[in-house]
C-alpha cells in the first residue's frame, strides 16, 4: 500500500482539483458527521495551495432520478460551516452551467456539485460520464474511502483520466486498517454485528487472520448451516462465537454479552462493525453499550470501529475519543480487511 500516490506529491498549486468526497450523510439533526470532519484536512491542504476545489459526491440511492431529499445542497452548507469557508453549490454535475461556474472560481474557492447518482451513468461505471467530469478539472483526489469498494465511474474511471492521488484521510484509513493485517497485536477479536446480512460473506476471509469472531446483532438470525447462502467456515468453528438473541430478536442475551466481554478483555486488537442490538430503542441497547464499553476498557488493545450505525452508537454512548481509529467506511472497511485492497485503491495504483 506504500505505492498509493499521495496528495503531497501531486502538483495542485493554483489548479482545478476534483475531490471525490464521502458526503452520503444525514445532517438534518444538526450533528456534523465524521465523514464531513474527515474531509477538512485535505480541503485545508488544497486551499493552502490556492487550488480551485471541485467537490463531487453522492447521497442515497436515487438510481438516476432527481430526488430533492437526496440533494447535496444541505450537506454542502454543513460542510461550509464545518470548515469555516464559503462554499458555492451547483445543482448539476456536468454540462454548460457547471463549466461556467467552475470557470469563475478563484484560487482558494470551493464548489460542491450535485449528487453524482442523479445521473445513472455513475453507477453504471460509464467512461463517458467520467470523461465529462474529468474535463472540469486538472487533477483528481480520491477522498472517498467509504465508496472505494464500489466500481463506479467517479472511483475507478476518473483516476485514469487525470493526474491523481489519494487524500490525506484516505491514506490514514489504509494505514490504520493495514495495522490489523500486518503485524497486529494478538489476539485479534472481531465483532461483526448489525443488520446487514452480507457482512457474513466476509467471515471466511476474517477467519484466516483473526483469533475470534463474535457475531451479533441480527446476523445470528440469518445463519443457518443448512440453507443460508452465507456458509460459515466449518474448520474454524472454535474461532466463531454466535450470540444468542433475546426473544424479540432486538438484542443479544446477557449470557452472550458476558461471553463477548470475556473475549474482548483478552484481545490485543479489537475490530467493531455494527451495533449488537436495536440500541436506539429503549430496552434494546444493553448489548451495544456493554460490548462497546468493553472494547474501550481494554487499554492494551488497538481498537478500530467503522460504519455509519457504529459511529452513531459510539456517539450516543459518548465513546468517540476512546477508539484508536473510527473508519469512515462500513462496507469498505470490511472489504479492505477481507481482501487487503479495494477497487478504488487499485484504480489509484494501476494507472
Amino acid at each position: 500500500m506504500n505505492d498509493i500516490p499521495r496528495l503531497e506529491s501531486l502538483d495542485v498549486t493554483g489548479k482545478r482539483v476534483i475531490v471525490r468526497a464521502d458526503l452520503d450523510v444525514d445532517v438534518s439533526k444538526g450533528v456534523v458527521p465524521l465523514r464531513i470532519k474527515a474531509l477538512k484536512p485535505t480541503l485545508d491542504y488544497l486551499l493552502g495551495m490556492q487550488s480551485k476545489v471541485i467537490v463531487i459526491a453522492h447521497k442515497g440511492k436515487p438510481k438516476g432520478e432527481i430526488i430533492k431529499e437526496l440533494s447535496l445542497r444541505e450537506v454542502s452548507q454543513t460542510l461550509s460551516s464545518s470548515i469555516g469557508r464559503n462554499i458555492d453549490f451547483c445543482d448539476e454535475v456536468v454540462g454548460k452551467t457547471v463549466k461556467e461556474k467552475i470557470g469563475k472560481l478563484n484560487p482558494g474557492d470551493i464548489i460542491v456539485l450535485e449528487n453524482l447518482r442523479f445521473n445513472i451513468k455513475e453507477e453504471e461505471n460509464d467512461l463517458s460520464f467520467a470523461q465529462e467530469i474529468a474535463s472540469l478539472g486538472e487533477c483528481f483526489i480520491n477522498e472517498s474511502f467509504a465508496e472505494s469498494h464500489r466500481e463506479v465511474s467517479s472511483i475507478v474511471k476518473l483516476p485514469g483520466l487525470l493526474p491523481h492521488a489519494a487524500g490525506l484521510r484516505f491514506i490514514d484509513e489504509v494505514r490504520n486498517l493495514s495495522g490489523v493485517l500486518n503485524n497486529p497485536k494478538r489476539p485479534i477479536v472481531m465483532v461483526i454485528s448489525g443488520v446487514k446480512e452480507d457482512k457474513l460473506s466476509y467471515i471466511e476471509s476474517f477467519s484466516e487472520f483473526s483469533d475470534k469472531i463474535l457475531i451479533g446483532g441480527r446476523l445470528p438470525d440469518f445463519i443457518d448451516q443448512e440453507s443460508s447462502k452465507f456458509m460459515l467456515p466449518t474448520n474454524d468453528k472454535e474461532k466463531i462465537i454466535i450470540a444468542q438473541l433475546n426473544q424479540d430478536k432486538e438484542d443479544i442475551t446477557i449470557r452472550s454479552i458476558e461471553k463477548f466481554e470475556e473475549e474482548i478483555a483478552k484481545a490485543g486488537t479489537v475490530v467493531v462493525s455494527g451495533p449488537l442490538g436495536k440500541y436506539e430503542d429503549e430496552g434494546h441497547g444493553l448489548g451495544t453499550e456493554r460490548i462497546f464499553k468493553a472494547a474501550v476498557a481494554n487499554k492494551n488493545a488497538f481498537k478500530i470501529a467503522g460504519g455509519g450505525d457504529t459511529e452513531s452508537a459510539i456517539g450516543v454512548l459518548g465513546l468517540g475519543g476512546q477508539f484508536d481509529w473510527i473508519s469512515v467506511g462500513g462496507g469498505a472497511m470490511l472489504e479492505f480487511l477481507a481482501k487487503g485492497t479495494l477497487p478504488g485503491i487499485q484504480a489509484l495504483m494501476n494507472i
